[in-house]
């Protein structure tokens, strides 16, 4: 036989109390099966814990080093057992997110980002920009959990839910000729208008889900942009919009970035939107990732 925590538990009752019908008291058991309790435990250590007599109980020098002892490793196991909880309900640990370029723009995500860190402050949140393609890929290999996408196929090990739709908007500049006379914030321009026009684009190893929205929706409408500059991030290209260089097609969500002589105009075209979805693999989905998506899916209405 060996030592069990519960010979520690009903030990450090008695050491505490001095006395064994108390202890049996604070431990919901007789005193009989206290005291053989305590004689197991002094037999298992070959030392005598107590000093008993008709008027007192007390502990004797290695009773006093086993109170001492035996408290520190109770407290260690409590601590232990409220960290494993904490784990299985989703309360701490580690969890990495994947965000593209422009989705931290639509404010319901940095809120519920904000919310998720309030409510469990001792879960650690990796956040990494990678676009579309790259978080497919980081979910697969496990280097992300979930992942904030623009809509593509995915592979059967992944799951998908809709967050929001991003509308796509035309970026130009505000002197346009088909902007004269108009209202930029009230006019809805057809794609197909622009069949000649120079564009401005994402590098497709950048903005993969824009880039390729962008080339279905010109050949949807019959044609296929001449895109004359390519960047890396929606400012770059709102600016190459505003210097008159070429069109740009972006989330609608990006007009939060303000650059001066740029205008965000709506398309007519079906289909001129961006669907946002959030993704994580199917197997293994822990407490932290349902915790997180769960909060998510709710801030959007999901």
């Amino acid at each position: 036989m060996s030592i069990e925590l519960r010979h520690l538990r009903y030990f450090l009752a008695v050491a505490d109390t001095l006395h064994f019908g108390q202890a049996a008291e604070r431990l919901g058991m007789s005193q009989p099966p206290l005291s053989q309790q305590i004689r197991q435990l002094e037999q298992l250590l070959g030392a005598q814990l107590f000093v008993r007599s008709h008027r007192r109980v007390q502990l004797t020098e290695a009773g006093a080093l086993l109170q001492a002892k035996a408290r520190a490793i109770l407290q260690q196991v409590d601590a232990a057992v409220d960290e494993v909880q904490r784990v299985q309900r989703g309360e701490q640990g580690e969890l990495h997110i994947g965000l593209t370029r422009a989705t931290p723009l639509v404010p319901q995500i940095p809120r519920a980002i904000f919310g998720y860190r309030e409510r469990f402050p001792q879960v650690r949140l990796q956040l990494r920009e990678m676009n579309t393609l790259q978080q497919i890929d980081a979910l697969l290999e496990n280097r992300l959990d979930v992942g904030i996408i623009r809509k593509r196929v995915l592979p059967p090990e992944l799951v998908a839910h809709s967050l929001f739709t991003d509308p796509l908007a035309l970026v130009l500049h505000r002197d346009h000729p088909a902007l004269r006379g108009r209202d930029p914030a009230r006019t809805v321009l057809p794609l197909q208008q622009f069949a000649h026009e120079p564009f401005v684009g994402f590098h497709r190893s950048v903005g993969a889900g824009i880039h390729d929205q962008m080339i279905a929706l010109c050949a949807a409408a019959g044609f296929t942009p001449r895109i004359v500059q390519e960047a890396g991030e929606a400012s770059t290209l709102i600016s190459l919009a505003a210097a008159g260089l070429g069109a740009a097609i972006l989330p609608s969500s990006c007009d939060h970035i303000q650059i001066e002589g740029a205008c965000f105009v709506a398309l007519g075209d079906q289909g001129a939107h961006s669907e946002v979805q959030l993704v994580w693999r199917r197997e293994g989905v822990t407490p932290l990732i349902r915790n997180f998506t769960a909060l998510l899916q709710a801030e959007f209405g999901r």
